[in-house]
């Protein structure tokens, strides 16, 4: 292989194509067993996402962790055993995997075996659409195979699996390739930070307008792009899949006080998002913490509604986001059986509604919810202000709330809620209430 070549991609797809695959999670006393199985579900629509068949889903207790395979050496035998008995080629751990964990783990399987980030990164590689995805999810990719080409190289002509018998090509073309992808990385990164400026030049712009954003974030397939849609008309990809849309979407929309704001939809979250993802998509989640308050939308038909909101405030922590004004949203209402979930989703989250996007359901209480959240952040203020400087005027209907507007000789009397910055900012026009 000469330096002019490329390295090998985190997943080939011909090796996942038509495979059956072995299902592994784990659970500690900490953890139930029943949390752990959700999480294999959860893993099993990843594949779906990918083509990948349904397989076998294997829960196993965690007492004791095994540096060198992850699970225990007996554990394993019982896996490995599973897997031939049910003609499994293909093994799917649903953690984040070191780089020896997965190299011994194939050598003993005789199996490829990916772990739960290779998935991800590879779902969210066939979603990406825009030019900045493409290229944040390319960085995080590399970022996750620069520790693992030692086993990438292992497996040349993609025969994963059986790696015992297989040589590497040495050291030297392992050193080629890391310069590669090196070389790669700085490349992207420096495309992506040209992106990225753009992107912050529109958040300045957004910021300079004055005008109220909100963005909605929460688990991935938990309705955002269809509430957006139904809030907006906008135009959005909306398919009941893990990860349909990766691109923030903002769209402008008026609320019932005639007030404008900005909507933001933004990428979904997952439980374990790995890490390099999380970095990569820094600049697209930014939206979230620039955004004035946040609509976190929950899938209350979902049995795992509650770990799903822990993933969501864990990102957002993580940005630096959870202190910011949240109005939680029970989204899919009509598809919850027991009412009690939603009686018990409302005691854990106070500010909430309970919605549903698809039917247009609950919308005006929420609307309501999301004047009062903005009403409360402004400062009642009476304006005196002269007709001759009219565009203050206009900028008090873009930004703020006009209670009452009366015309006197030359002034206009106005009584309004303004956002402080603005309330400062005509300081010389405020008359006494």
């Amino acid at each position: 292989m000469s330096e002019k070549q490329t390295v090998p991609s985190v997943i080939d797809l011909s090796i996942l194509a038509a495979k059956k695959p072995l299902l592994v999670s784990t659970y500690t006393q900490a953890e139930p067993k029943n949390e752990c199985e959700d999480s294999l579900n959860e893993l099993e629509r990843l594949l779906e996402t990918l083509g990948i068949p349904k397989g076998i889903k294997e829960a196993c207790p965690l007492r004791q962790f095994n540096a060198a395979t992850y699970l225990g050496s007996g554990k394993v035998e019982e896996l490995v055993e599973l897997s031939r008995k049910n003609n499994c080629d293909l093994i799917v751990i649903d953690d984040e995997l070191p780089p020896a964990q997965q190299r011994n783990l194939e050598n003993l399987f005789q199996r490829p075996v990916v772990d739960r980030t290779e998935i991800i990164l590879e779902v969210f590689a066939q979603h990406a659409k825009s030019r900045e995805a493409k290229l944040q999810i390319e960085v995080a990719q590399i970022r996750y195979q620069l520790p693992r080409l030692k086993r990438l190289w292992s497996h040349l002509s993609r025969q994963r699996g059986g790696g015992v018998n297989q040589k590497g090509e040495g050291e030297q073309q392992l050193e080629i390739d890391k310069r590669l992808l090196r070389k790669k990385f700085e490349g992207l990164q420096k495309e992506l930070e040209q992106v990225q400026l753009y992107r912050n030049t529109q958040r300045r712009a957004r910021e300079r307008s004055g005008i109220a954003t909100f963005a909605i974030v929460g688990y991935t397939n938990s309705g955002k792009s269809t509430l957006l849609k139904a809030l907006t008309e906008a135009d959005v990809l909306i398919e009941d899949k893990l990860f349909a849309t990766l691109d923030t979407t903002t769209r402008k929309y008026c609320l019932p006080n005639h007030q404008e704001i900005l909507l933001i939809d933004t990428v979904g979250f997952i439980k374990k998002l790995p890490h390099t993802l999380v970095a990569a998509f820094r600049s697209t989640l930014q939206e979230a913490m620039s955004a004035d308050i946040l609509l976190h939308l929950m899938d209350a038909s979902s049995p795992l509604v509650g770990k799903q909101a822990e993933a969501t405030l864990s990102v957002l922590k993580e940005l630096g986001a959870q202190d910011k004004p949240i109005i939680t949203l029970f989204n899919k209402a009509e598809l919850v059986k027991d009412p009690l979930i939603l009686t018990r989703l409302r005691l854990t989250f106070p500010k909430s509604v309970t919605i549903s996007a698809l039917k247009k359901e609950g919308f005006d209480l929420l609307l309501e919810y999301m004047e009062r959240e903005l009403s409360e952040r402004r400062k009642l203020v009476h304006l005196r202000v002269p007709q001759k400087d009219y565009h203050i005027v206009a900028e008090i209907e873009r930004r703020g709330l006009i209670l009452t507007k009366e015309f006197d000789n030359e002034f206009i009397l106005i009584k309004a809620e303004l956002p402080h910055d603005l309330a400062q900012k005509l300081l010389p026009y405020r008359i006494e209430s």
